[in-house]
């Protein structure tokens, strides 16, 4: 769920994200702009998107590219979307309601905002917050997608993170940009050549002056496009290595030569560089917890009851791994008193970790909500523990996993939209069943 949040947080900011589409009784009748199997993108759909997107750029309006191709751009988003969505559903992907308030509850503090007050500023911008909170629904739906595909799809080797430690460069962090052309599956060499001439315009366009993001937004077909390309800070080797070769030859500000990359051509911007080792002594906490789920026949409120009870019986003197027995809903700990044994960081999750670092050794909490139910967490004791071998391995394979996964995913987008039948309807633009974007 971190990672979810970590990635709603910047995707669903609130002056960027614009809800889905549905029909109100204010606007002027629809009309449909793609079709996408079996559903279709309608222009307020598109209008909206537009409308997100031209806000957030209120004062910069020069770094937007004509109407037309930021049309076009987020109809190919839109449409990315709409496949994986319903991609997710068919394939049994599914977000409760609780991690949906979960999220809110997230961007609602990431704006320094309660949920009733993002409600309200959502609602004075013109969107309607049923739409949002649909919005919010679909991107956790697409962000479990790619969880999926990423772990039925991406293997670690015991050898591959042995040459990681052996040859990569854990420490240090770049901060780089980037702007894709895509190149279709089976591309022709006049295809191939058209994408390396719309990477070489779009480099003299940033070399010549224009904003790096506004470029992307412009050229880029990469899914973070109208994020204006911007990777953040990443370790070095959590990056493509071809990204990270390119970076290490250029100075802070300049861009790349097109890289030829499996999906289409790459520019590389390097905004800076810093270094530094990440800790090695951990924390590590003993503790065991109870659990009650939350289902359709047992209420929130039900749970919290149920568990605060059970608490209750604790304080009072029963032993707390008899009532985990008795009690606790989660299987692997209850036959073992709700046992938890030592672990470090937030491997049962931040909301653990963040209560656990509330209480003393011997301390109890008080009932919490997690997105499967109400917890107490009993800390027995705590140990700084020296996990450098241990992190670095963990660090190496994480680092393989995330740069295959999302190659993978990239993968798995171009193949689903190859498959899906798409016909655009958007005056001005090429009709067919290609890649979204695509030269």
């Amino acid at each position: 769920m971190k990672a979810i949040l970590a990635a709603l947080a910047l995707a669903l900011s609130l002056p960027v994200l614009a809800p889905r589409a549905v029909a109100q009784s204010t606007e002027p009748l629809d009309r449909i702009v793609a079709v996408v199997d079996d559903d279709v993108v309608l222009q307020s759909e598109l209008d909206r998107q537009a409308r997100a997107l031209t806000t957030q750029y209120a004062n910069n309006p020069q770094q937007l590219p004509p109407r037309d191709v930021l049309e076009r751009q987020l109809l190919d988003r839109l449409i990315l979307q709409k496949l994986q969505v319903a991609r997710a559903d068919s394939t049994g992907v599914k977000v409760s309601d609780a991690e949906v308030d979960q999220a809110l509850t997230s961007i609602a503090r990431n704006n320094n905002m309660d949920v009733s007050q993002l409600r309200g500023a959502i609602q004075q911008q013109g969107m309607n917050y049923d739409q949002f909170r649909r919005s919010v629904h679909d991107q956790l739906v697409v962000q479990r997608l790619r969880q999926r595909v990423a772990q039925s799809r991406v293997q670690i080797s015991d050898a591959e993170v042995d040459s990681l430690l052996r040859n990569g460069k854990l420490g240090g962090q770049l901060h780089l940009g980037y702007i894709m052309i895509g190149v279709p599956d089976g591309a022709t060499p006049e295809q191939i050549d058209a994408a390396h001439a719309k990477a070489d315009e779009a480099r003299q366009q940033v070399e010549g002056g224009m904003d790096f993001g506004a470029a992307a937004i412009r050229y880029s077909n990469a899914e973070n496009a109208l994020q204006g390309g911007d990777l953040g800070w990443r370790g070095r080797n959590e990056l493509p290595p071809a990204f990270v070769d390119a970076a290490e030859h250029l100075q802070d500000g300049a861009i790349s030569t097109p890289l030829r990359g499996p999906n289409g051509f790459y520019l590389v911007k390097r905004f800076g560089q810093r270094e530094g080792a990440g800790e090695h002594v951990v924390t590590e906490y003993e503790a065991r917890h109870i659990l009650i789920k939350t289902s359709e026949l047992v209420s929130s409120e039900q749970a919290e009851a149920k568990v605060a009870a059970i608490r209750q019986k604790i304080v009072d003197g029963e032993d707390f791994a008899k009532a985990a027995k008795e009690s606790s809903q989660d299987e692997p700990t209850a036959q073992l008193g709700g046992d938890l044994g030592w672990f470090s960081g937030d491997a049962y999750g931040p909301k653990i970790q963040q209560e656990l670092q509330s209480l003393k050794p011997g301390e109890i909490s008080q009932p919490f909500q997690t997105n499967v139910g109400w917890h107490i967490v009993q800390l027995v004791d705590t140990r700084q523990t020296d996990k450098a071998g241990e992190m670095q391995r963990d660090e190496a394979k994480n680092i393989l996993f995330q740069r295959k996964a999302e190659d993978e995913y990239e993968s798995f987008l171009r193949q689903m939209r190859s498959e899906a039948y798409v016909e655009i309807r958007l005056p001005g633009a090429t009709t067919g069943a290609g890649k979204p974007g695509a030269p």
